[in-house]
């Protein structure tokens, strides 16, 4: 199963050719992150980190008033972290396909924790080992 997240684009995002900034992807894979483990209903209530982006950009983006819509889901589960693959698209077009390697933290006691059994049920309800979002 896939989470799907609609991004709203922001005058800000553009890059002086009308563009959204590569730079802002981040921000936007964030987003659809955070809308992702933060559900009332399934949360990391301990937080987490990020270990690694992964971005691979495919086509530009064409700032419009509509949100783009973030398809994301989960390609690998560890004892101590996940990996979540993301689609950014524009109607049917890829825009980036990225992966980041996301590190479940207890900020209390200021070190990375091991997944809840809990927390590992909610994820596998969402991976997708077959595919991969940034090609090796």
């Amino acid at each position: 199963m896939r989470h799907i997240y609609r991004c709203p684009l922001r005058w800000a995002d553009m890059d002086a050719y009308g563009h959204v900034n590569n730079a802002v992807f981040l921000s936007y894979l964030e987003e659809a992150r955070i809308d992702f483990l933060s559900r009332p209903d399934k949360q990391f209530r301990q937080g987490s980190v990020v270990a690694r982006h992964e971005i691979d950009y495919k086509r530009q983006l064409v700032h419009r008033p509509e949100p783009v819509d973030i398809e994301l889901w989960v390609t690998e589960i560890k004892a101590a972290s996940f990996t979540v693959a993301y689609e950014v698209k524009d109607g049917d077009q890829v825009c980036v396909r990225a992966s980041t390697v996301v590190v479940p933290f207890d900020f209390e006691a200021q070190r990375p924790r091991r997944i809840t059994a809990e927390e590992r049920a909610f994820l596998e309800d969402y991976r997708d080992d077959e595919e991969e979002a940034v090609a090796a």
